[in-house]
């Protein structure tokens, strides 16, 4: 991890993976001004090839690259690094941005897209990196919510909220990722087992239990975020 992370967020070092020359350069100024380093790559062999050489802290890719789908890169870069990737593509079907998420991305941002919420999204995700870089806390606090890691507790104004072990296991995943995404696929996997990866439903029905005993509105969500068609995330931003 470059020194600059260690300290903050900002100052990260960043590899842009995008064919489009206009569209790499909007990015690449984005990011410098706020103060991050940018390495660039138009391919998924040479984007490869710049991630070995620099080690990024955090990967924005399009999927649509000349020689393969960015998957591809996604897939080869999770056997080294744990750096957040986030995928900024043309393509809007559920079904690829499953596709990408499952491959191990952490985010996906649709084209077009603004500049403010690409850096929102960045920052969140090397702040995540920064998080993890130095230990998970056993003890998370979250608006009202206080979740002890190590007793297996949970406290919202100082009251002990009673979880079903799956509604846990469903806060668990989500605080242990935040900022990312987890796909209904990840969920069930991890909680019901390989079996039942194609029960949705499982997940949707405990997480709306979860949401009524967390949330302060459970109808206008603040930490647990629906992906529509995708899964969930967990904000930490304010926490």
């Amino acid at each position: 991890m470059s020194q600059a992370l260690a300290e903050s967020p900002e100052g990260a070092r960043v590899l842009v993976v995008e064919d489009e020359a206009d569209i790499r350069r909007f990015v690449r100024l984005a990011l410098v001004m706020q103060g991050h380093e940018v390495i660039e790559a138009s391919n998924v062999e040479r984007a490869l090839i710049e991630a070995g050489l620099h080690r990024p802290d955090l990967v924005v890719l399009d999927l649509g690259l000349p020689d393969g789908d960015g998957v591809r890169f996604i897939t080869a870069f999770r056997t080294w690094s744990s750096s957040p990737v986030l995928v900024l593509s043309a393509r809007s079907a559920e079904a690829d941005k499953v596709r990408a998420l499952d491959a191990g991305a952490d985010d996906y941002l649709v084209k077009p897209f603004g500049a403010a919420e690409l850096l929102a999204r960045a920052r969140a995700h090397l702040r995540r990196r920064r998080r993890h870089a130095g230990g998970d806390e056993a003890v998370l606090q979250f608006g009202d919510v206080v979740m002890d890691r190590a007793q297996r507790r949970v406290t919202r104004a100082g009251a002990v909220v009673h979880l079903t072990p799956m509604e846990y296991g469903l806060l668990l995943a989500l605080t242990s990722h935040p900022d990312r995404v987890i796909t209904h696929r990840h969920l069930l996997q991890e909680l019901w087992g390989p079996s039942h990866v194609a029960h949705a439903h499982y997940v949707r029905v405990h997480m709306g239990n979860l949401r009524k005993k967390i949330e302060v509105d459970p109808s206008r969500p603040r930490w647990l975020l629906t992906e529509t068609g995708v899964g969930y995330r967990f904000v930490s931003a304010g926490t």
